[in-house]
């Protein structure tokens, strides 16, 4: 069998770490990575009935005399094993008859025998959950992602052709069926109850050798990591040994409750193993996700309208908030909900409907959460002044920016960083809209750090410590207003707007 794993090294502290997502045999999925669209399909609109417990019975100690056999031995059943395949490439059987040696005798045109073809195979493992007794299953969207055909296997040796019923890229998520009745089940329980040390077991089918059951505990709760495995991240974070394989598996608590679906680790530099890292989708969310995916064929989410990026110490020392956390209002998109409702660039969303927000990928999993059509009540900082907004959500458009988040680190002072007047010919030439206005960044000395904080060659300033620049003459007035302190720059780039905090170069 073999094995492949691909690592995408991220910023600072995990330059020594690779994401990995758990896929025997194909390819483990790390990092951002493009999938497609659209590949959901109607699922017939019938409502998967779950089985939810939200108030499970005392543990009873007495059970675990010998171990946690009474919670375990129950789930076993109901975690398959997922094998999917898909055609790679075509590949020629004859490549000699390519060669120039040979292309001479037939004049260029090959006979039947160079077309003969043959397609080349990738097969896959990964793990499920049984959610329904009629053959609904749970799983990780890369355990699937591509395959013309998909077996499911259960712990009793039986096997299924299973049936796509649709995907969400966005949250990882996948739903097959199988034609199959009184299968063994999970009961699906509440992820937000889950608190960090919370005993917890991952089950899965690590390297395609049968069920296997790791026991650990709950490390962090709403584990985002900006976008490097999903688009949505709100993970549980654990450190149950979770192997390649288990992608698609079940995370159960003590009661035997499914309350997440295992997806990624971090792993060494050599990868493939497990670091005591792990992170499973929330069931909360995998299950709406499952239920929108059976009742529509596709997702739909709240769409606010906005782009978004953290408040950094540096961003709220600038916009003299007393303390970090939020998501802070980069740009507005015209005639959006938000915009309608009065929210403006430079505004620091601190609430969403009475709930703290943390930073950007936390209000991203909230609007995502929400239903179209939906008021949500937002608590903003604004200029000093903290104020409440009333937004009624619209439909996520199906480029999937509704709420935009963008990265933005402290940076340095203005120091090495040289602009220009932005010509009608230069903003044709960066094709920027008529209504973009500013100066040019047109160098940047990559040993300042403003390179340090990403400032790019093209990046257009718009305002320089909220003032609004329109040519050269306000940027350089702007700037030398700026003295020694922090600056912040609002900036256009690739269609959209981001702030950055400049401290004075050292």
């Amino acid at each position: 069998m073999s094995k492949e794993t691909v690592r995408k090294t991220r910023w600072g502290i995990f330059a020594a770490v690779a994401i990995a997502l758990l896929t025997v045999g194909g390819v483990l999925r790390a990092g951002i990575i493009q999938m497609p669209d659209n590949r959901s399909t109607n699922g017939g609109g019938q409502k998967v009935p779950l089985n939810f417990d939200r108030n499970p019975a005392p543990v009873d100690l007495g059970n675990f005399k010998n171990g946690y056999s009474s919670v375990i031995d129950p789930a076993l059943p109901a975690v398959v094993n997922i094998s999917s395949t898909k055609v790679v490439k075509q590949r020629n059987q004859m490549p000699f008859f390519m060669d120039p040696f040979f292309q001479q005798f037939f004049g260029g045109q090959m006979g039947p025998m160079q077309q003969q073809q043959q397609p080349e195979r990738e097969e896959s493992l990964g793990s499920g959950v049984i959610v329904n007794a009629n053959g609904y299953i749970l799983t990780n969207n890369h355990v699937i992602d591509g395959a013309q055909e998909i077996t499911v296997s259960t712990q009793s040796r039986r096997q299924y052709k299973a049936k796509l019923i649709g995907t969400d890229p966005e949250t990882d998520i996948a739903v097959l069926k199988i034609d199959a009745t009184n299968l063994p089940t999970l009961t699906v329980g509440d992820s937000s109850n889950l608190k960090v040390g919370d005993q917890v077991f991952a089950i899965g089918d690590p390297f395609g050798i049968g069920e296997t059951a790791t026991m650990g505990i709950v490390s962090a709760t709403k584990r985002a990591m900006g976008g490097a495995i999903e688009h949505y991240e709100n993970f549980i974070q654990t450190d149950a040994a979770i192997n390649p394989g288990n992608s698609g598996g079940a995370l159960i608590d003590l009661h035997g409750d499914l309350i997440g679906i295992n997806t990624a680790i971090i792993s060494g530099q050599n990868g493939g193993g497990n670091e005591g890292i792990g992170f499973a989708i929330p069931i909360n969310m995998a299950v709406d996700v499952m239920n929108q995916i059976v009742d529509h064929g596709k997702v739909i989410r709240g769409y606010l309208g906005v782009e978004i990026q953290d408040v950094t110490p540096e961003v709220a020392q600038a916009f003299g908030l007393q303390h970090g956390g939020g998501a802070l209002v980069a740009d507005v998109t015209p005639g959006g909900p938000a915009a309608k409702s009065g929210l403006e660039r430079g505004d620091i969303i601190l609430k969403y409907n009475g709930q703290n927000v943390a930073d950007r990928d936390e209000l991203s999993v909230m609007t995502s959460e929400t239903a179209p059509g939906t008021t949500v009540h937002l608590e903003i900082f604004r200029k000093g002044t903290t104020l409440e907004k009333d937004i009624t959500l619209g439909t996520l458009p199906s480029n999937g920016k509704g709420v935009e988040a963008n990265n933005a680190g402290p940076g340095a002072a203005l120091k090495g960083l040289d602009v220009q007047a932005l010509t009608p010919d230069l903003a044709q030439q960066l094709n920027l809209p008529p209504t973009v206005g500013g100066v040019v960044v047109s160098q940047v000395d990559p040993n300042s750090s403003a390179a340090q904080a990403g400032i790019q060659q093209g990046d257009v300033i718009q305002e320089v410590n909220h003032k609004p620049v329109h040519n050269m003459d306000e940027y350089q007035a702007a700037a030398a207003s700026a003295g020694d302190q922090p600056v912040l720059l609002l900036i256009y780039r690739q269609g959209a707007g981001l702030y950055v905090v400049l401290q004075p170069q050292q």
